[in-house]
Order: structure tokens, then C-alpha cells, then sequence
């Protein structure tokens, strides 16, 4: 059965940056309904100068360090109703201490929580220094998914105004690459956030296909089963066997250089991930529904990659598909064919989505890349090893995995760099084909990189597996959107 949504790619996000030549002086005319101020040690501290002291801040500021209801110190929050003074309604004063990036986006996260409520339509945000992470970290505490609510999100009106001593051309085209940024996350949480039977591989390929219709530097190509049994992607079509939802092979274009080497972005999509006839537990499966997140993380660097028009060539490529049991299902112990030729015994059906991806690769070798990076939640071992605070980086070439490394650190969305050294492949060596899809479980994460090292050859490549940082479970369960901005950061520095 399918479902119908809006296949809109992104929304173009209300926010706006302001001009605000004085924090002491000038934020209490800042008509909003919540004033948002950052303020660091060294903040707290000018506003307690003779003049600062004087104005509405500087006494508010005064009063609560004397009253002891706001000191300064980490995770420090003061709400304030209708201060004397003071335009806004409500006005929050938030410690962020060294004003590192960081501490800022965690300052805000911490006042959004609780700055909610119908009447709560406009909220300024002042004091910052670091305009990407505050604005990444105001657009996430917002966003509620409601696709398949009959309740909407009572917060998608709210829109965030950002005031900053300057906003000139270097600001403002920091804040539209930060905007744009924020988009592409969005976009990527949404699908990973989107029920299977909703977020279906035809779903994702008509997301592509918007995307590519609302930008002239756009072009999509969708490849469906019969395109993709003439190219022989043998082990792609042995996942895709058993699902009655149609396979897609998705291909987006973004042609921003000329005949410049374009940089391939390979996005694992299996929409829906049951492990196939090696049956996964029932617990916690409803969780493979974010087996597509990669997927759903190329979408949003090409969101955002259309409204910023950098000057670079992007190709990005998605074998979307679902991981079914039935009786026509690939089983243990079946040999499948790569479209390079290369025969892969099929040990574990749950190891699928190297099996989808190897094929993605082989046909990424047309473009002649400058890199290719594929992005999958590929393995469980990955998430022992590095939990969901960083992404996995596996590379065969030193240039392109430190700048990957620095696109996360400047983009807050950290990855770590695994080995590859030739000695972990031993454990996919065969008896009955060129290679095994799976090794030991020793070093699972880096056996599965091993794997599709196979089939790039000399072109430098890296994969990120974003097993642990793809979504949350527990009470914050949902996707979180990366490596939206790592990738979105590296690409920029590349143009």
C-alpha cells in the first residue's frame, strides 16, 4: 500500500539576521516575544562596567548575581517575565562561559526547551559568537516531526532572528551557507524521521526528482529494476529480491564548475531493513526504518548545495531498496555478482547494505571523481567502537580523510579516523566465491570497509559509517541529520 505525502523537498526556513550595534545599549528594544541573550565570562563582566550597569540589561544582569539566581556558571539559565525595560516579553539570560561554540548551542538548546507555547511566535537571539552553531543548534530544538501526525508541530511558526554587531557581506553569506546548512539537516531528519511504509524508495526518488525540479543546476536520473538488471548489478538486485516495493537507483547531478572532476556522494538507501532470511531480533527493528539515513544525508547536502550554488561538480548516487524475507529472498550461502564482475558469497542477508553500495560504487567509476565518499549505517560494531557522538571515517588516502576530518571539526559533526590496515580483508576470503560479504566479529566496522575498499580501486575514497550517529533511541529517538553538515563543509572547501 502506498501513502501519499508532500514530496517538497525542504521549506526555505523563516529566520533572519539583524544588525545590533551594542549588547548593553541596545537589546532591550528588541521587540520579540523571547529574548534569547548569550553572554560569556567576559560578557558578564563588561555589563558590569559604570555604563553598562545603567541599562536594562546591566540591571537585570545586577540584580540576578545578587539574588544568586543566575551565576554565570555552566548550564546557568535565568527566565525573566516582562523585565522592567525591556521590548520583549520574555527574556532569558544563558551562560556560556568561555562563549566556545559548543557551550553556545547548548545554551540554546537549553532555553528552546522551555520556550514554548502557542504565544511564542518570534524569539531574537543576542550576545553569540558563533552565528553556524547557534543557528544549527536553534533550528534542531525546533524541529518536531508531525508527517504522520493529526497533531501538528505547534513550533513550525516560530521563526529566530539573530542580532549581531555586524552583517555585512562576509555575515550574511556566513548565515545564508548557515540557513542553507540547517535546511539540508532538516531535510535529512524528516525522511530518516518518516515511517518505512511512508519513506518508501519510490518516496525518496520523488524527493530527488523535487529537488532537481526546483534548481536549473540540478539534474536527477532514476534507474529502475529493469535499468539496473541490463547494468548487472547482480548484488543490489539480490537485496531488493524479496520487497514488493519497486527498487530504485537514484542519480543527482549538481553541476556548479563546469567540466571540473565531479565529487561522488554514495548514500546507502534501505528504506527498511528486517536482516532478510538472517532475520534481525523484533525488538528495536522498528529502528530500520533510518537504515536510509545515508541516503536521506546525500538529499540534504543537495538541498542545501542548490540554494548556496557553490562552484563545484556533485554527483550523488542512492540504491534504495528494502531488506525482505520470502521465499525468492537471497539465503546464506548464495553467491551474487557485482557489476564489476566480482562473485560475492553471501553469508549474512543482515549484511546487505555493502551489498547495495558495492554496485553504487562500481557505477560511480563513470564520473572519473576527484573523491568519492559513501555514507551508510552500516555496521552495529561501529556503534560499539565509537557510541553517537562521532561518525566513522575509513579512507585509502591521507588528503581527503584529514580534510573530512576538519569539514566535521569546523561543522561540530565529528568523525574519527579507523584503520585499514590489508590484514583485516583476510576474514572475507572465500571458498566459493571472490569474496565473503562478511568477516569475524572482530572488527566488524572495518572488515565491512574492507569490503568496499574492493570496488574503487585507485580513486580516493572514503566511507563514513554512521551507524551511531545516524539517530537516537530512547525518550530523544529520531534521526539527527548527520553527516549532513560535515559533508556540506567539506564540499565547500573543495569549490
Amino acid at each position: 500500500m502506498k501513502h501519499s505525502l508532500s514530496h517538497t523537498p525542504s521549506q526555505a526556513l523563516p529566520h533572519q539576521l539583524h544588525v545590533l550595534h551594542n549588547l548593553a545599549e541596545d537589546s532591550a528594544s528588541l521587540a520579540a516575544d523571547a529574548l534569547l541573550l548569550v553572554l560569556s565570562d567576559a560578557q558578564i563582566q563588561a555589563l558590569g562596567s559604570k555604563t553598562a550597569a545603567k541599562t536594562p540589561l546591566g540591571k537585570l544582569l545586577a540584580a540576578a548575581l545578587a539574588g544568586k539566581d543566575f551565576s554565570g556558571a555552566k548550564g546557568a539559565l535565568l527566565q525573566a517575565y516582562q523585565p522592567s525595560g525591556f521590548a520583549a516579553r520574555r527574556v532569558f539570560l544563558l551562560a556560556s562561559q568561555e562563549g566556545q561554540a559548543e557551550q553556545e548551542a547548548a545554551a540554546i538548546n537549553a532555553a528552546l526547551a522551555v520556550c514554548k507555547g502557542d504565544g511564542v511566535r518570534t524569539i531574537a537571539l543576542a550576545g553569540y559568537q558563533h552565528l553556524a552553531a547557534v543557528l544549527a543548534a536553534g533550528v534542531a530544538a525546533l524541529y518536531a516531526y508531525d508527517q504522520t501526525l493529526s497533531k501538528k508541530n505547534p513550533r513550525a511558526g516560530q521563526s529566530l532572528h539573530f542580532y549581531q554587531t555586524d552583517a555585512g557581506k562576509a555575515e550574511k553569506a556566513a548565515f545564508a551557507q548557515a540557513l542553507a546548512q540547517a535546511e539540508g539537516v532538516q531535510l535529512a531528519r524528516e525522511l530518516g524521521n518518516m515511517p518505512a511504509n511512508y519513506a518508501t524508495p519510490s518516496h525518496l526518488a520523488e524527493t530527488a526528482q523535487a529537488l532537481a525540479a526546483g534548481s536549473k543546476q540540478l539534474r536527477c536520473k532514476v534507474l529502475e529494476k529493469r535499468d539496473v538488471e541490463k547494468l548487472k548489478m547482480g548484488s543490489f538486485l539480490s537485496v531488493a529480491a524479496a520487497s514488493s516495493q519497486p527498487l530504485k537507483f537514484i542519480e543527482l547531478q549538481y553541476q556548479g564548475a563546469g567540466k571540473a572532476a565531479p565529487v561522488v556522494l554514495v548514500g546507502k538507501g534501505i528504506t527498511f531493513d528486517t536482516g532478510g532470511i538472517s532475520l534481525k531480533p523484533g525488538a528495536g527493528m522498528d529502528e530500520m526504518k533510518y537504515d536510509m539515513c545515508g541516503a536521506a544525508s546525500v538529499l540534504g547536502v543537495f538541498a542545501a548545495l542548490a540554494r548556496l550554488q557553490p562552484k563545484i561538480n556533485v554527483v550523488g548516487l542512492i540504491p534504495a531498496c528494502e531488506n525482505m524475507p520470502a521465499g525468492n529472498a537471497t539465503k546464506p550461502g548464495d553467491v551474487v555478482t557485482a557489476m564489476n564482475g566480482t562473485t560475492i558469497e553471501v553469508l549474512n542477508t543482515d549484511a546487505e547494505g555493502r551489498l547495495v553500495l558495492c554496485d553504487a560504487l562500481c557505477y560511480a567509476e563513470r564520473f572519473k571523481a576527484s573523491a568519492i565518499v559513501d555514507i551508510a549505517t552500516l555496521t552495529g560494531a561501529c556503534v560499539i567502537a565509537l557510541g553517537g557522538v562521532r561518525s566513522g571515517l575509513f579512507s585509502n588516502n591521507e588528503a581527503l580523510a584529514a580534510a573530512l576530518n576538519a569539514a566535521g571539526e569546523r561543522a561540530q559533526d565529528l568523525c574519527w579516523r579507523m584503520p585499514l590496515d590489508a590484514a583485516y580483508a583476510d576474514g572475507l576470503k572465500s571458498k566459493y566465491a571472490d569474496l565473503a560479504n562478511v568477516a569475524g566479529r572482530e572488527a566488524g566496522s572495518v572488515t565491512a570497509a574492507k569490503f568496499l575498499q574492493r570496488f574503487v580501486g585507485d580513486t580516493p575514497w572514503a566511507h563514513l559509517d554512521i551507524a551511531g550517529s545516524a539517530w537516537k533511541s530512547g525518550a530523544a529517538k529520531g534521526a539527527t541529520g548527520r553527516p549532513v553538515a560535515l559533508l556540506l563543509q567539506y564540499l565547500l572547501t573543495q569549490a
